[in-house]
């Protein structure tokens, strides 16, 4: 029964993190990683009900669930579909719905003992998910133990993320992450090349005074410039734990020395959070986050760069954006970018001829990932990737690349959600000017610290 509290205390957890830690309220969930928020004023609203997709009507049905409900979950049931069509014993319902509710439904699913067959998650909440006991150990899936899937394709830190206290979990499907998307008509119009976009932290600012534009047309390097009457941002703060992330790596920190002890008080972090504030306080290239949507500016032509993930490329295809992207830039000493995996798990309940199913359908999945990366996340799959193309994928080779070159992974913790939630707020804080930069750093390192010590 302890164990059984545990998860239904972590569930809730979890359905808080995702509330609080979005993006702008009316950026679009995207990925798999941020959900909209609620505006605090909005009346509460029934809960969303689940997309499903039946595949296939093979007597033997599997139950798939996951949080892809934007075009990547598209993407996600044509390649189930073509499944089915090979395997017609075989049927799949496909059960889609917002991340914010995902967590607790599949965590209630999983201490009820009526979980799906396999479902998505993310490579960080392995320590969460399996020091609970729900997770189906999986080495058995690879070609090491009989499995269908070749272990030595897999990219290697992917494949390490997988293990926890001696046992691997999942199959990892991708490694998307963030980089930065571009207008290039934006940069045309501004005498940019549109086929350059800023390598360094120097060369992002200058970039973004170029193209940071008032309502008389003066650019933010120009000594008329009117910040108080923007028309055209030439940035914008994004996803703050991404963003933060990845530039506090390039400084050399991170959020904990992994050794228990937080380390969100420190020079690097000061440097990374530092650099992002002064862009819209000191710079005047990019707007208070407050209130701001970043990803309908950018497809309405007044944002002209924008970090964001990998995934953010159906998006712009269908805002018809004459759109470029390159890896994020390096702003610190050294290159560094977030990186996460969509990773595919079975529950500890799967055995059986539905356990087969499964591992069929997770390896004709992994192998499918020229497909997938047509949603914009490049494989986890070595060689999937080396056939990536510029050509037919460019933003899933750019930036596919750039995730092999210097990519981390956050922290996989057992209480990483906890984490999240106590210092993406002072974040928030700091960019929206409540907290100064100080303040906010030292209260969300007091608010880790606490966590960390109750979670040793």
């Amino acid at each position: 029964m302890r164990r059984v509290y545990a998860i239904m205390a972590f569930a809730l957890v979890l359905t808080l993190v995702f509330a609080a830690c979005a993006p702008a309220p009316t950026q679009p969930a995207v990925e798999g990683e941020a959900e909209v928020a609620v505006p605090e004023a909005a009346a509460p609203e029934a809960e969303p009900t689940a997309i499903v997709a039946q595949a296939g009507t093979g007597a033997l049905e599997l139950i798939y669930w996951n949080g892809l409900t934007g075009s990547d979950g598209a993407t996600m049931v044509e390649m189930v579909e073509a499944f089915t069509a090979e395997n017609p014993e075989v049927s799949v319902r496909v059960e889609m719905m917002p991340w914010n509710i995902y967590f607790d439904k599949l965590l209630t699913s999983l201490v009820s003992g009526n979980p799906p067959d396999l479902f998505l998650l993310h490579e960080f909440e392995i320590p969460q998910f399996a020091s609970q006991g729900v997770l189906r150990e999986t080495g058995d899936f690879f070609q090491e133990m009989g499995g269908p899937i070749p272990e030595t394709d897999i990219v290697d830190y992917s494949l390490e993320a997988l293990s926890y206290e001696g046992n691997r979990y999942g199959v990892p499907l991708d490694i998307h992450g963030w980089g930065l998307w571009y207008n290039k008509d934006l940069f045309e119009a501004a005498g940019l090349d549109p086929n350059v976009c800023p390598a360094t932290g120097e060369e992002y600012i200058e970039m973004a005074r170029q193209l940071t534009l008032d309502a008389n047309g003066n650019n933010a390097a120009s000594a008329d410039f009117d910040p108080e009457n923007v028309v055209q941002w030439g940035t914008a703060v994004s996803w703050f734990k991404v963003t933060f992330l990845s530039t506090i790596y390039q400084f050399g920190g991170d959020w904990t020395d992994r050794q228990g002890t937080a380390t969100l008080d420190s020079e690097a972090a000061a440097q990374a959070a530092g650099w992002w504030r002064d862009l819209i306080y000191e710079h005047h290239v990019a707007p208070q986050p407050a209130g701001f949507d970043s990803w309908q500016s950018f497809a309405g032509g007044s944002l002209a760069m924008i970090t964001e993930g990998s995934w953010m490329l159906n998006f712009n295809d269908d805002a018809g954006l004459n759109w470029g992207v390159c890896p994020y830039p390096q702003i610190g000493d050294q290159p560094a970018v977030w990186t996460s995996s969509h990773v595919i798990y079975t529950p500890t309940s799967l055995e059986g001829e539905k356990l087969e199913a499964a591992k069929k359908l997770i390896s004709y999945i992994s192998d499918q990932g020229l497909v997938w990366a047509t949603s914009g996340q490049p494989s986890a799959r070595v060689s999937i990737q080396e056939a990536t193309t510029m050509e037919e994928l460019p933003s899933a080779k750019i930036l596919g690349q750039s995730f092999q070159e210097f990519g981390r992974y956050d922290v996989a913790h057992e209480c990483i959600q906890e984490v999240i939630l106590a210092y993406e707020p002072e974040l928030d804080a700091i960019y929206n000017d409540v907290k100064t930069l100080e303040q906010g750093l030292e209260d969300a390192n007091s608010r880790v610290q606490d966590i960390l010590d109750r979670c040793q």
